[in-house]
């Protein structure tokens, strides 16, 4: 936890920060000081992390409209830039819960350490006398002619669920996109065929290859309090949550089952779910509140009479994990993830609004990343801007903090005619695309453009590169060594990093945005893509 002193509050930092006129810049570059100063501050233990449902929050919500009313951002909620997202605070009480797995005797997992779990449907009481049932990925995908269920009743049962999709094999080398993550294996997705199949709950098994995530960083954030957008008529689980493959194995043999041969099978389509022979039983409690949370959005209006009505979006999460109990640094400042990103949509809009363009321009700090998507999820519900009307949706989340790159990531805008622009702009600005990775994390499902996306809208993150100019394999090492502060209390701000290749960044994804404003017409996804017959 880095102390920032008072230096913050100083003529210069305030010069940056209010958006006074930086010289010796040309118009529509991204200033990287005005960059820097946002990054220090918003990152800085003053913002206590930027909490969803925290005080940080809320300064953060604060600090975000003053600083789009000062780089000249038009507010589109009428005199507004706020947009509220209604959503619910669940907070597991393990130590006023009884709750645990039984066989002849109680498992006696304990929270946090063998698992993690919280009530999906925003209930302060469920009691527990139900099933186990193990269905392997708990996945039915007609199209893979796939079905994990086979016509068993899960109504009312707890279904423990690998996390993941079917691997290739030599015979099938494309299944379920090959290496690559596709959406059935996100926990989202388990965790909405359950609810449809009418089961009670969903126990997802953790490894740290299969979850793309160690336990520290699901520990870190399913013990405090999760969250969730309120919706009409909504239902869910009465419990959902993670179980350590250690408890799970202990699970499994107790039951006089072998969970690796059940892994294997669960890799062929005749897998059938096995009942496990244990249930769940006793009381889980829960503390829920019902909160508002914001996002933010600023419009640069369009100087075409006919395209003004259409919109590009730049979009990046202001929140992060804010301050959870405990002793010693409590503050999970957040400063790459998305510090980061909230910073430079801010020196981007300073810049953008000296040189319109056709299309209109949004700038929007979305609420409740980390809790799900969930301020763009809201937005997609309930847009500000008609979506057949909004050409794309450019998100920037994890900046490169480290130095300048030869080549930008544009991951998924191949989906898409984006590529086409990505591809022009990387050139205009003596850089390249970096080549096509294998999607095994399932990135393109993580973060805030996938709910425009599922809104039908031409929409990817752009990420770091990788070929760095200065000291190549020094910086590589340097950007790989952030995965051990990912969603930690050490990803806090440095006033040593070069922020030129963050400064790279941003700046593409302006002049690509410019791209697809001043374009004759919006960007449109490939025919066979997905989220093409959303668009439709």
């Amino acid at each position: 936890m880095k102390k920032h002193s008072a230096y913050y509050l100083s003529s210069a930092f305030l010069t940056f920060v209010l958006g006074l006129p930086a010289h010796g810049f040309a118009q529509m570059q991204v200033n990287e000081t005005t960059l820097r100063a946002h990054l220090a501050l918003l990152s800085s233990d003053l913002f206590e992390g930027r909490g969803t449902g925290q005080h940080g929050g809320d300064l953060t919500v604060a600090y975000l409209e003053t600083q789009a009313a000062i780089a000249g951002l038009l507010p589109p909620n009428g005199k507004s830039y706020r947009q509220a997202v209604s959503i619910r605070g669940i907070k597991s009480l393990p130590m006023e819960s009884s709750v645990n797995i039984h066989l002849a005797r109680s498992l006696n997992l304990t929270f946090g350490t063998d698992w993690l779990w919280s009530a999906g449907d925003a209930m302060s009481s469920h009691r527990f006398d139900h099933e186990l049932l193990f269905v392997g990925y708990g996945i039915n995908a007609p199209e893979e002619q796939w079905d994990d269920f086979k016509d068993v009743d899960c109504k009312g049962k707890i279904l423990v669920v690998m996390v993941n999709d079917p691997q290739p094999t030599a015979e099938q080398p494309d299944r379920f996109g090959g290496k690559a993550l596709t959406y059935y294996g996100r926990r989202s997705y388990k965790t909405e065929e359950a609810l449809r199949r009418g089961a009670a709950g969903v126990l997802l098994i953790h490894t740290d290859t299969s979850a793309n995530a160690n336990w520290d960083v699901l520990k870190n954030g399913g013990m405090g309090e999760q969250f969730q957008l309120v919706k009409k008529d909504a239902q869910g689980l009465a419990i959902q949550g993670w179980i350590t493959d250690g408890a799970a194995n202990t699970l499994f043999a107790a039951s006089g089952l072998d969970l690796n041969a059940l892994r294997q099978a669960a890799e062929r389509r005749d897998f059938k779910p096995v009942a496990i022979k244990a249930r769940l039983k006793g009381e889980a409690k829960s503390q829920i509140r019902q909160l508002e949370q914001f996002n933010i959005a600023g419009i640069v209006p369009g100087t075409d009479a006919q395209l003004k009505d259409e919109l590009v979006i730049y979009s990046a999460h202001w929140d992060h994990m804010g301050k959870q109990e405990g002793a010693g640094d409590v503050i999970y400042n957040g400063a790459v993830d998305n510090g980061s990103g909230t910073a430079a949509l801010l020196a981007m809009a300073k810049a953008a609004v000296q040189q319109p363009t056709k299309r209109s321009q949004m700038f929007l700090w979305v609420a409740a990343e980390e809790q799900g998507l969930l301020g763009s999820a809201w937005y997609a519900a309930h847009p500000i801007w008609p979506l057949n009307k909004t050409a794309a949706a450019l998100n920037l989340d994890t900046l490169n903090f480290v130095g300048r790159t030869k080549d930008i990531s544009a991951f998924g805008a191949d989906r898409s005619d984006l590529i086409v622009a990505a591809n022009k702009v990387a050139q205009s600005m003596g850089m390249v695309i970096a080549p096509p990775r294998v999607d095994v994390a399932g990135g393109y499902f993580r973060s805030d453009h996938f709910s425009f996306a599922k809104a039908g809208v031409p929409a990817f993150s752009i990420g770091s590169g990788r070929d760095y100019i200065h000291e190549p394999q020094a910086s590589l090492e340097k950007a790989r060594g952030y995965g051990k502060r990912y969603h930690q209390v050490t990803d806090e701000y440095d006033a040593s990093w070069d922020l030129s290749g963050m400064t790279e960044q941003a700046q593409f994804t302006l002049n690509l945005g410019r791209e697809i404003a001043n374009a004759k017409s919006m960007p449109a996804w490939k025919e066979n893509d997905v989220f093409s017959k959303v668009r439709k």
